[in-house]
């Protein structure tokens, strides 16, 4: 059984959740964080055949395209999120069902990297010509309540370190 990279429930402790999120990313900088992700994602996986990425290492975890899958859909969260609060006055940012989200078609492993680069390629460029004031912006989170720009970035970026984490643990396990 892989070791719980972050306790807390979004759902049921999404205060919690955060915390521990923003913990695992102590005091990197959230934007080096976000642009080592796709390279590490790769690093990991390059020449893994499709059935080691498929394998989940338990019943009820997930496979390193399932942990893939998930940090895609956070991504594309991620983009409407931070559009919804650089573009609106404290707008609404909805939570999602991320086992819903995980259960909707996906391409294969090398497809479904290459989307994620290029979302986060997208948003990184976003994030890195935004203007001071901007990180100070503000929306709602369904969840978690009143979220700034830099919260959401940094929340983001730790939730990289916790897949990247079970993205490990995971080819760990399923290769032994």
């Amino acid at each position: 059984m892989e070791e719980r990279i972050i306790a807390a429930d979004p759902v049921a402790d999404p205060q919690g959740y955060q915390r521990e999120v923003l913990a695992l990313l102590g005091g990197r900088d959230p934007v080096e964080v976000l642009e080592a992700t796709v390279p590490a994602v790769r690093g990991y996986t390059d020449g893994l055949s499709q059935q080691v990425l498929n394998r989940r290492p338990e019943p009820g975890e997930w496979s390193a395209a399932e942990v893939l899958g998930h940090l895609f859909d956070g991504e594309v969260a991620f983009a409407y999120r931070s559009r919804m609060i650089l573009a609106q006055d404290t707008p609404t940012l909805s939570g999602y069902d991320q086992d819903a989200w995980a259960r909707l078609p996906r391409p294969g492993f090398t497809e479904l990297l290459d989307a994620f680069a290029a979302l986060r390629l997208g948003n990184l460029a976003l994030v890195r010509q935004l203007a001071p004031e901007a990180w100070q912006r503000v929306g709602v989170h369904s969840e978690r309540g009143p979220t700034t720009m830099r919260v959401l970035v940094e929340t983001t970026a730790g939730h990289d370190i916790a897949h990247l984490r079970q993205l490990e643990q995971t080819l760990v396990a399923v290769r032994a």
